[in-house]
């Protein structure tokens, strides 16, 4: 997948989970509208006077995850950019989500501020195949990352014991034997039932 086709699904599922942190430290997960997309970011607005555009304002991060209808999950983690020219920014995403008209009539649509996520991670799960398929990427640049997950070290001795017990049937035979990571669950089942602890824990994604 495409960073600009993760970011237009986004758009599509539309309201999506939103994860911020609090002046304590703590997790505040939301349900938030992704208000627009274009081929580098997406857009969304909170209003100032809620809990979570302070949250924004103090910490500038998010943690994004929606799934559509077909079992197919995008989860983004990223920095949050506080966007400039806010009138514009607002009467554009009224312009496309003219069902918000109804929530904020007039000009109480200015107590809204936009937002956009152009730089972090994003992360494609696919649970409607067989094999599950998983994607990793920048959005600065639209490069495969190695995602998180495990990896099989050199000092496996070809137990088999990893490959019979995989969920995904996704460990091939070799030297080391190797795991097809865009179709690893990472349940760490095999991390469990190595021997000689051949099998390492690898954090390279969100």
């Amino acid at each position: 997948m495409k960073k600009q086709d993760l970011l237009q699904e986004l758009r599509n599922i539309r309201s999506v989970a939103m994860a911020s942190v609090d002046a304590q430290g703590n997790p505040k997960n939301r349900i938030i509208d992704v208000m627009l997309a274009d081929e580098n970011a997406i857009y969304f607005c909170t209003a100032r006077g809620k809990a979570f555009y302070q949250e924004l304002m103090m910490k500038p991060v998010i943690a994004i995850t929606g799934m559509n209808a077909s079992w197919q999950m995008i989860r983004l983690q990223g920095e949050v950019e506080h966007l400039t020219k806010q009138v514009m920014w607002i009467d554009k995403i009224f312009m496309e989500n003219p069902q918000m008209k109804q929530v904020y009539p007039k000009d109480s649509r200015y107590i809204l501020e936009a937002f956009k996520v152009a730089k972090g991670v994003l992360e494609w799960f696919d649970l409607g195949k067989e094999p599950i398929n998983r994607e990793c990427l920048r959005m600065e640049d639209d490069v495969q990352l190695l995602q998180d997950g495990y990896q099989i070290q050199t000092n496996c001795i070809g137990c088999n014991k990893c490959l019979s017990s995989c969920p995904q049937q996704c460990i091939k035979q070799g030297k080391p034997y190797h795991i097809v990571q865009s179709h690893c669950l990472h349940c760490g089942l095999c991390y469990e039932l190595c021997p000689v602890h051949a099998i390492r824990k690898i954090t390279e994604c969100a």
